[in-house]
């Protein structure tokens, strides 16, 4: 459960589902779940802006989004998100204040074949079956996780994804906006907890992905739209793809007209910069038991 320096206030929970654009709290079923999950992936985008505003800013204290209050503080401000950690750590927080049943998850995109744990990630427990909501994939309703190991999908062209079971754990495919043939999202454990999303989340200060260049996403109506690494990239409702170039001079419009971020944070952005390789690029894999230590 979240401690109770991190629990949303009621009047904060009310104006979080007010912006959401639900009237009604849901209930802690699997339609309430599925309300409240489809409304997030349309109204809370993934996006790294204030993440690369802080570090370039050289900012002290926690890295943007390090709790859920100020993730959603800002998101009613500013409109903006988060990365993986900011983003999955505020979704719990806001599923637990509503009476889900809910858990932090510790998962590895697998870019390369020794990437360490790198994702956050959560689960929520509807009736005994279990579900994935994730805030950074935004796969627009919940992933059903089957005690039975069976594959499972969310068949939409444009934000799909599919669950598989291999070698012991669970594999999440989908397709981030810079990898659009797809990539794993390999699940590692299921028992996370604020004090480990936050460390792993400090742990990218020094080399992330996402420290480098804009990167945002969210889901409409019918598909997806947003940016990756200079490129406007959309996926529309039959899966089609359009990728555009975005210009410097381009950037603080697209993120105040199509993510709907606020043109006071967005005009704050700085300019791009090369991705540097990471620093486990040329490292041995670590073991598992490694691994599951340094978790």
């Amino acid at each position: 459960m979240p401690s109770a320096a991190e629990r949303l206030s009621p009047s904060l929970t009310e104006r979080v589902l007010a912006r959401l654009g639900l009237s009604d709290q849901p209930s802690p079923t699997i339609d309430g779940l599925t309300a409240l999950y489809r409304a997030w992936c349309r109204a809370v985008p993934y996006d790294n802006v204030r993440k690369l505003i802080s570090l370039h800013r050289r900012d002290p204290g926690p890295l943007p989004g390090h709790d859920a209050i100020d993730f959603f503080e800002v998101w009613l401000r500013y409109g903006a998100g988060g990365t993986c950690w900011a983003g999955n750590g505020a979704l719990y927080t806001l599923l637990t204040a509503l009476g889900f049943e809910a858990v932090r998850g510790i998962a590895t995109i697998v870019a390369r074949p020794n990437t360490p744990p790198n994702h956050g990630t959560v689960v929520v427990a509807c009736n005994g079956v279990r579900y994935i909501v994730d805030a950074s994939i935004l796969h627009g309703e919940p992933l059903e996780l089957p005690a039975s190991g069976e594959p499972t999908a969310v068949a939409h062209p444009a934000w799909g994804v599919q669950l598989s079971r291999g070698q012991g754990q669970w594999f999440v495919r989908w397709r981030p906006l810079h990898i659009l043939d797809g990539v794993d999202c390999r699940i590692e454990h299921l028992d996370g907890t604020a004090m480990i999303f936050r460390s792993l989340h400090e742990q990218t200060r020094s080399w992330g992905p996402f420290n480098y260049a804009l990167y945002g996403r969210r889901n409409n109506s019918t598909g997806v739209i947003g940016t990756a690494f200079g490129k406007r990239i959309a996926i529309d409702e039959a899966g089609n793809i359009s990728r555009l170039d975005l210009p410097a001079d381009e950037r603080v419009r697209f993120l105040v007209e199509e993510l709907g971020i606020d043109e006071e944070l967005a005009s704050k952005l700085p300019p791009d910069a090369p991705t540097p390789p990471p620093p486990y690029a040329r490292a041995d894999p670590p073991a598992a038991s490694e691994t599951r230590y340094r978790l």
